[in-house]
This record gives C-alpha cells, sequence and structure tokens, in this order.
C-alpha cells in the first residue's frame, strides 16, 4: 500500500478520498486553491499544498502545478476525484498511469471500443468533429434532434441539445467553451438524441490480472442540464432480462480493455427495454455511495488497493444488492430560476443525523460557495430495506436540513420524492426539463 496519497480535487469527493486514506493509515495530502484556504478538505488532510489562483484552469485543471505539489510533498500516488483531471488522459499520462485510463477516458475511443465488443452504441460521430461544419454533416446523416457532447469529460457539463440546424454553430460553440473551462479540452462528438429514455448504468470494478466485476446498477433519470439531481439502486421497474443485458454489456467492455479500478458504463434504455451504450467514466461516480450502501463495500479504499497493486477483494457471486439506497444531490442553485447557480457565504448550516442516513458534504457554516466551481454543496443518502421506505427517509431527512445563505436544491428534491411517478419509479431523462416537478 502506498505511503501517501494527493487527492487532486476539492469539496466532498475530496473528503471521501481523505476519509478512505484514513482507513487505510496512508497520508492524505490536499491541493487548494486561494479560493478554497479555509474549505474543509483543506483541514481535513495531513498535509495541503496551494496550487494557484481561483479559476480551475489555474489551479485544479493546472497539470504542472498538481504535479509539482506531488513531488514536493513526495506523494506516492494521486486520487483524481470526479470532474476536473478525472478523465484526462494527458493527465494520467504525466501521472505513469497511460493506457487504460486513456482508452476509456477520451469518449470517442469508448464508443469504439465498445461497439466493437458488441455493445449497441447510439448512433453518432466515429471521433471528435472538427468544427460546427463537419458537426453539421453528422447531424444530417443521424437526424435531428442531435446532442453535442464533450470528448474528454462528464457529468453532463459541455452537452448541448440542438434541435434545428440553424441552432448548431452557436451550440457548438457554447459547448466547446464549457468543455474547455471544465476539461481544458473543447473536443466534441455528436450523438443522436433519444426521446424520453430512461438512464440506467452500471458499476464495474477491475484489477491488473484482467478479472472484472460489476457491482449492479444504478437508475439515474432524474437529470437538469443532462447533470443528475436523483440516484437510485437497485433501478425501480428493471426486468431481469435489461438488467442481465446491460451488467453483460458492461463487463464485456471492460474486459475488452482490461480495464482496471473502478468504472461506470452507462446506458440509455428505452420502453421498450432495449439499451444502448452512452459513455464510460473511467474514475469514481458522484452517486457511489448508493452502490456502497446497497453492496456493502467501499469502493474508494477499493480504489486505492487495487491502485496498489492488490488484487479484486471480491467475486462475482459474492456482490449481491440489499436493500434500497437513494442519493440526492444538493446544489446551491435556484430551482425557480431555471437552476441558476447561486453563490455566496453559509450562514446556517443544520444536517440530520439519523438512522439509515449518510452525508457526505464539502462545506461547513462561514463556508464560501465560489462563482469559480460546481455549485454541489453536498449528497444526503437514504438506505433501507425497501424503495418506499428509502424514499421516506430521504425525504425526511431534507425536510430537516437546513441551508441558508444561498439558494438550494432542497425544496426541489421534495417535490421529485413526493411525485407519483418517481413513487411508481416511471421516470425518464426529460422530466425536469417539461415541468414534471413543478410546484
Amino acid at each position: 500500500m502506498f505511503d501517501s496519497v494527493l487527492v487532486a480535487n476539492r469539496g466532498e469527493i475530496a473528503r471521501r478520498v481523505i476519509r478512505a486514506c484514513r482507513v487505510l493509515g496512508v497520508r492524505a495530502i490536499a491541493v487548494y486553491s486561494e479560493a478554497d484556504r479555509e474549505a474543509p478538505h483543506v483541514g481535513d488532510a495531513d498535509e495541503a499544498v496551494l496550487i494557484g489562483p481561483p479559476p480551475a484552469r489555474d489551479s485544479y485543471l493546472n497539470v504542472a502545478a498538481i504535479l509539482e505539489a506531488a513531488r514536493q510533498t513526495r506523494a506516492q500516488a494521486i486520487h483524481p476525484g470526479y470532474g476536473f483531471l478525472s478523465e484526462n488522459w494527458r493527465f494520467a499520462d504525466e501521472c505513469g498511469r497511460a493506457g487504460l485510463v486513456r482508452a476509456m477516458g477520451d469518449k470517442t475511443e469508448a464508443r469504439r471500443l465498445m461497439a466493437r465488443a458488441g455493445v449497441p452504441v447510439v448512433p453518432g460521430s466515429d471521433g471528435a468533429v472538427r468544427d460546427p461544419e463537419h458537426a453539421a454533416a453528422f447531424a444530417e446523416s443521424v437526424g435531428y434532434p442531435v446532442i453535442l457532447k464533450a470528448s474528454s469529460g462528464g457529468g453532463g457539463i459541455g452537452m448541448a441539445r440542438v434541435d434545428r440546424p440553424g441552432d448548431l454553430a452557436r451550440a457548438f460553440t457554447a459547448a466547446a467553451r464549457r468543455a474547455e473551462a471544465a476539461f481544458a479540452s473543447g473536443a466534441l462528438y455528436v450523438e443522436k438524441y433519444l426521446e424520453h429514455p430512461r438512464h440506467v448504468e452500471v458499476q464495474i470494478f477491475g484489477d491488473a490480472s484482467g478479472a472484472v466485476v460489476h457491482l449492479h446498477e444504478r437508475e439515474c433519470s432524474v437529470q437538469r442540464r443532462h447533470q443528475k439531481l436523483l440516484e437510485e439502486s437497485p433501478a425501480a421497474n428493471l426486468s431481469r432480462a435489461t438488467k442481465s443485458g446491460l451488467v453483460d454489456a458492461a463487463v464485456t467492455g471492460a474486459r475488452e480493455i482490461r480495464y482496471a479500478n473502478a468504472g461506470t458504463v452507462e446506458f440509455l434504455v428505452d420502453a421498450a427495454g432495449s439499451f444502448y451504450f452512452l459513455e464510460m467514466n473511467t474514475r469514481l461516480q458522484v452517486e457511489h455511495p448508493v452502490t456502497e450502501y446497497v453492496t456493502g463495500v467501499d469502493l474508494v479504499v477499493a480504489q486505492l488497493r487495487v491502485a496498489a497493486g492488490e488484487s479484486l477483494p471480491w467475486r462475482q457471486q459474492d456482490i449481491v444488492q440489499r436493500g434500497a439506497a437513494i442519493e440526492a444531490r444538493v446544489y446551491a442553485e435556484d430551482p425557480e430560476r431555471g437552476f441558476v447557480p447561486s453563490p455566496g457565504t453559509i450562514t446556517r448550516l443544520d444536517l440530520p443525523d439519523a438512522a439509515g442516513i449518510r452525508i457526505e458534504s464539502g462545506i461547513a457554516h462561514g463556508s464560501t460557495v465560489s462563482v469559480h466551481y460546481d455549485p454541489l454543496l453536498m449528497k444526503i443518502i437514504a438506505s433501507a430495506d425497501s424503495r418506499a421506505r428509502a424514499i421516506e427517509r430521504l425525504d425526511d431527512a431534507l425536510a430537516r436540513a437546513r441551508i441558508e445563505g444561498v439558494k438550494t436544491t432542497l425544496p426541489f428534491l421534495r417535490r421529485v420524492l413526493r411525485h407519483e411517478g418517481f413513487r411508481q419509479g416511471q421516470v425518464n431523462t426529460q422530466m425536469v426539463e417539461q415541468g414534471a416537478f413543478n410546484a
């Protein structure tokens, strides 16, 4: 096992990785921007290094500064968390981890690899498109609407739906700009936009020997701007045949490239149960706690062990789903104004402490919510022996949470949980934008 790990991230995910380091007795090193001097993850770490000014491109996306911090502190490994550089294969190369992360970290390469493995993929471009004219040619071939996506990252950032040819150039410019700001690469690719699908993903894990297992599925259909708001496991109303097809496809694709460590294979599922590969995230997902709840595993500790050369600690037959878990992402956003970010200072923070409730928070009383970063404040996760009970626990926890100083998505999340369609497990990716959960 490593003696020390540098955590190249911020917020709740940095704190989560630091906690895993403590479990293993590993020295945890944080990095921070000038805007994050007083951030909780800095205080959690054994050591912390300033890496630059507030803009992400000058700090958390600054490969040279992060590698210099690793050298200064003699870190033996770097954990990138999610977002920022977590799927940047150039960063992986710089860290000496060339190959597997590069193969699936680039989204267009992932499409080619999964298609080669026999997994159905959404129709779209075979690689990154050069410019709006190149994108338009592919859009005409698959038919509108289409969606533009960032080749070098996920999480819904840099995505743009385009319904008409006349809108493509403007959407291309905006999507490329957002992708460049978030992932240090503005490369985009084009896919056919599917109407009213479910978004279901499979957690996989591999090791250097070529062993790959799945840790079952997660439902992630409640989204705004292509970013998830609620995730759960198991996925409600998913037929046994569809689930079997999804996990088999995910494991087959991971084995095809001898993928090592934690990854998530994401799919769109239509009303008939047919599914299409969407993307692979070669990193830890924001929603990993729901999988930890229903399987009883610690994914972050396992990441560190496998990265250190250990074999997978589980066999497939040992990984059983038990009960249900639901995660709510609490953002500093105003749902009544189209989820516009709400920067500011946290003036009150009261969080519930109850059975079956887990909170992964990146803030404390007095924290500043900056304009420079994703406005995710925390995740509140509920688990229970049934989905209905997990929903009730989560609704109660959200009702008791008090966050003041910024607008949050708490009231919106409660409306989702109380919506009859959600309670019946009848969800799709377009419900939020179509106003299903409006007050």
